[in-house]
């Protein structure tokens, strides 16, 4: 499918520009509340998910329990944290659907907790989103662009499938199939080691997602193997960091679409989490479908390196360094910056190192190659093909940038296929 065209997708009440946010939470345009405290669920593939609210409903009242426990084998009632994130304890119920084994993660949306569903006798992932007015709106947001792409994506195999979700006790619940770990996670168990080059893959879009990165892309399977890092071969074979992880799958799918949206041609305002951010967002210019495809361009080069292409967090010193790796930002850009962005040009070019905040900025500037040199220190074969790839995803001007049907026809990925 192609990124670069405006999905057909009933969502009418994306099309509002949200004020300014934060990484992974925001305000975003009223969604009307799902009743406080009963199991509020959706017709999600044919699966029927709601339930009588004598069955479920435990929101609470002090009168509904009894002896430290609520009715229907729930917990007792608890108090939010300061934050608003629920408080549980493993062995819990959650609904007397579910029950907490494990907890997987944490962010500012919430938490995600691994849960036995009793109903399909499997294991589950539920994100609990934080009883925040805004965090709960955008999960009603995230859940309907879930519910929508499930039906175009019949197969299951491009995004996270959604099972259920539910409101309970002031937080929604959005109950996914259970996957593997996401490929930040797995490189930072890797020791931050490049995956090899075979196991790379790209994504399939067809809204704007705007939050690409590694966190939100994961393996569907958990399982590895380990194989000798044969550039540590100097270690000593019972030295743990000898050995490098490897994914038995290289199969990924897409998570987190609370900030996905429609195209638009006034959309300006801040999106992606930095190190992903494209240029045309720094400087002001408008964005659409290639913002996501720079996203990937990063993602990609991470994924060799084991390290994220961009660290910084100021916008002049990522933009130098997005100089120092892919060359100078054309002047068509940079003429057209908008307000905000005006400090950081001078006359008609990017105000470096004259602008630079620190030494140590223009250190970490200076420090980085160019993305050719960057990509043949961790490749060993289809060096050719990447650079080329990463240089079509990472063109400055989003007109000229590959699209991702072009990706998708890309020879590094055709003869990677020819090859197996």
């Amino acid at each position: 499918m192609e990124m670069e065209r405006v999905a057909d997708i009933p969502l009418t009440h994306l099309d509002r520009r949200p004020r300014k946010r934060a990484r992974l939470g925001w305000d975003v345009p009223y969604v009307p509340k799902a009743q406080v405290g009963i199991f509020c669920g959706q017709e999600v593939e044919n699966l029927a998910s709601y339930a009588s609210a004598g069955a479920i409903s435990d929101h609470t009242t002090n009168s509904q329990i009894v002896k430290g426990e609520a009715r229907n084998g729930s917990p007792p009632w608890r108090e939010d944290d300061k934050d608003g994130h629920y408080m549980f304890a493993l062995g819990e119920n959650l609904t007397p659907r579910y029950k907490i084994k494990s907890k997987m993660g944490e962010g500012t949306f919430g938490q995600v907790l691994e849960c036995w569903d009793r109903e399909r006798k499997e294991m589950v992932a539920i994100k609990i989103v934080r009883g925040v007015k805004k965090y709960r709106e955008a999960a009603m947001i995230e859940i309907e662009v879930l519910q929508q792409l499930g039906k175009h994506d019949k197969g299951g195999n491009r995004c996270v499938q959604i099972r259920n979700w539910f409101d309970y006790r002031n937080h929604i619940c959005i109950v996914f199939e259970k996957l593997g770990p996401s490929l930040y996670d797995f490189l930072r168990k890797n020791n931050y080691r490049s995956f090899p080059i075979d196991l790379v893959l790209m994504h399939d879009m067809r809204l704007i997602h705007t939050d690409l990165k590694p966190e939100n892309i994961l393996l569907v399977s958990p399982d590895y193997v380990k194989l000798p890092d044969y550039k540590n071969s100097s270690r000593s074979p019972r030295d743990s960091s000898y050995f490098k992880r490897v994914p038995k799958s290289s199969a990924v799918k897409v998570i987190d679409f609370g900030s996905t949206t429609y195209e638009r041609p006034d959309q300006t305002y801040i999106v992606s989490t930095r190190h992903y951010r494209a240029p045309e967002v720094i400087l002001g210019l408008g964005w659409s479908y290639p913002c996501d495809v720079w996203s990937v361009g990063c993602i990609l080069v991470e994924l060799c390196t084991g390290e994220a292409l961009f660290q910084t967090h100021e916008n002049l010193e990522h933009l130098a360094m997005m100089e120092r790796v892919l060359g100078p930002l054309p002047q068509s850009m940079l003429k057209k910056v908008d307000r905000h962005a005006e400090k950081y040009v001078r006359r008609g070019r990017l105000d470096w190192p004259d602008g630079a905040t620190s030494r140590e900025s223009i250190k970490a500037v200076m420090k980085l190659p160019r993305l050719q040199n960057l990509v043949m220190q961790h490749v060993d074969h289809s060096a050719g093909d990447l650079i080329h790839l990463l240089q079509g995803l990472l063109k400055y001007d989003p007109l000229d940038r590959l699209t991702a049907r072009e990706t998708l026809r890309h020879p590094f990925f055709t003869k990677d296929r020819l090859r197996r």
